[in-house]
């Protein structure tokens, strides 16, 4: 008995209506109702991008990420927390200060990390932002 269930294997089967190049499947095991969703697929595979496509995406380039712009980024994520720009889905300003505290912390870890590595102006730049973005902390939690 026990060599019955060795000499069993298990057996793998698709059940994918599409290859790998996206063309309809239609296996003999396939349940009528699944052929006929398959035969009347209209989707066409999905082709890899055209040369077309990314020369748009390389004529407007994204800004530059320098340490300026980064610390810029994080200090308006701050801001988009403390409510002052509106989601843009919902477009409803929504309160989270465990989230502003919580990029104000990252902004306080870089700036300890980068200790020494930092020119005269990312540094007055960071310790400006860092000291804006507390003051404010403050002021939002003593008008919860």
């Amino acid at each position: 008995m026990e060599e019955e269930k060795k000499d069993k294997g298990f057996v793998i089967k698709d059940r994918r209506h599409f290859d790998e190049s996206g063309a309809a499947r239609i296996d003999e095991e396939m349940k009528p109702e699944d052929k006929k969703k398959v035969e009347n697929h209209d989707e066409k595979p999905i082709s890899p991008p055209s040369e077309a496509d990314t020369s748009e995406r390389e004529e407007s380039p994204l800004p530059e990420i320098n340490f300026a712009s980064f610390i810029f980024s994080l200090s308006t994520t701050a801001m988009y927390h403390f409510g002052d720009f509106p989601d843009p889905v919902t477009k409803e300003s929504q309160r989270n200060l465990p989230a502003a505290k919580q990029t104000i912390d990252i902004l306080s870890i870089l700036r300890t990390k980068t200790e020494g590595n930092l020119d005269e102006q990312e540094k007055q730049m960071l310790d400006g932002i860092l000291y804006e973005l507390r003051m404010r902390f403050v002021k939002e939690m003593a008008h919860k």
